[in-house]
């Protein structure tokens, strides 16, 4: 289980999550752009209340600019003699739109050069795994050179798979034959050759295409490569081979968000609850899948079902629709949920301001 702290410097607006297991978190979105144009991205309120004095800039993903992002990145209390976990940073741009991806080691340091200006989400994956996520606002009259520093708390302990909000996954009992490839492919994920990876998976499964925790594991290792319509046909094999198999049904749905497929997405997700009503990831996303499909209405209760099983960015993302809707004391009301859940977050301030001004008396 991760914790995580963070440092920064430069005209940046920063946002603090705690996420175990998995993603898509994620802080508050400005109001004044499209509302379900925000999938995976919670911009700070922080960053909502200066732009009420100046006019929105667009974040134009295709576009170079001068604006230089970075920062150093800290594991504390890595367990001993324990096996290695894969790092990665990831950038996402406006609407979950993928700008870059990094691997990077404990005492590291992740450089993104030449960004435009505007909305951007800092995610890091452990084992391919969402724990952390960081909005930053990337301001171009502000430094070309923006440092978020990262720095997260490991107990040296896996998270236990039956904890509500994690997406179980089954294994498959290979034939003896096929475990050797597997085993291989496995280490060469996480010596983080992905590509060797990818090709070892795929002989495993293909020798033995009702293997779908191969196909999988195939998948997540193209998403790794950036190849995501290789993942999307992986993933498919891995559900038509197991169609309760919940964690593909989940990473279709992660990769088709990235291919811009919502509609797609929101049935892979639904899937996904339906396995497993009580994944807290699983619900998150298929709320925000229904938001950027403009279904508000059957968005709300999985943010609601997300919140309850330990996802409190959740909260944050009602109060954002809530806000949108100018019912502003159930936002507030949102915004108090939130920081009872997380009294440390570092714009609390801000969300005090707004919960006295707002709230239902």
């Amino acid at each position: 289980m991760l914790r995580r702290h963070e440092s920064q410097t430069g005209q940046l607006v920063g946002a603090r999550d705690v996420v175990t297991g998995e993603a898509a978190t994620r802080k508050l979105r400005r109001l004044v752009y499209p509302l379900l144009a925000a999938l995976f991205l919670f911009p700070s309120f922080a960053a909502r209340v200066a732009a009420q004095k100046a006019a929105p800039s667009d974040v134009i993903s295709v576009r170079r600019g001068s604006i230089n992002l970075s920062g150093d990145f800290k594991v504390e209390g890595e367990a001993e003699g324990s096996r290695a976990p894969s790092f990665q940073v990831v950038l996402y741009g406006n609407a979950g739109a993928h700008v870059a991806r990094q691997a990077i080691a404990n005492n590291g340091r992740y450089l993104f050069n030449s960004l435009p200006p505007g909305d951007y989400d800092i995610v890091v994956e452990v084992d391919g795994n969402e724990v952390a996520r960081i909005h930053v606002i990337l301001n171009a009259k502000g430094t070309n050179e923006v440092r978020q520093d990262i720095t997260l708390g490991w107990n040296g302990k896996p998270a236990a798979t039956g904890a509500p909000g994690a997406v179980r996954a089954p294994a498959y009992d290979r034939p003896t034959a096929n475990k050797t490839q597997f085993d291989k492919a496995r280490a060469a994920a996480q010596r983080k050759n992905f590509k060797e990876a990818a090709a070892l998976f795929e002989q495993v499964a293909s020798a033995d295409p009702k293997d779908f925790e191969a196909w999988g594991e195939a998948g997540t290792m193209h998403s790794k490569l950036e190849k995501y319509e290789e993942a999307e046909k992986d993933y498919l094999r891995a559900t038509e081979a197991n169609p309760a198999y919940a964690l593909a049904h989940l990473n279709l749905g992660k990769v088709r968000v990235v291919r811009k497929n919502y509609e797609g997405a929101a049935a892979s997700l639904s899937r996904a609850v339906e396995l497993q009503p009580d994944s807290a990831e699983a619900n998150l996303m298929l709320g925000e899948a229904y938001l950027q499909n403009k279904k508000g209405s059957k968005a709300v209760g999985h943010l609601n079902e997300a919140a309850r099983l330990g996802r409190p960015e959740a909260h944050l993302r009602l109060a954002v629709l809530y806000n949108a809707a100018g019912m502003k004391d159930k936002a507030a009301a949102e915004y108090e949920q939130f920081l009872a859940k997380e009294p440390n977050y570092q714009e609390r301030n801000k969300l005090e301001q707004y919960i006295t001004e707002n709230k239902k008396r």
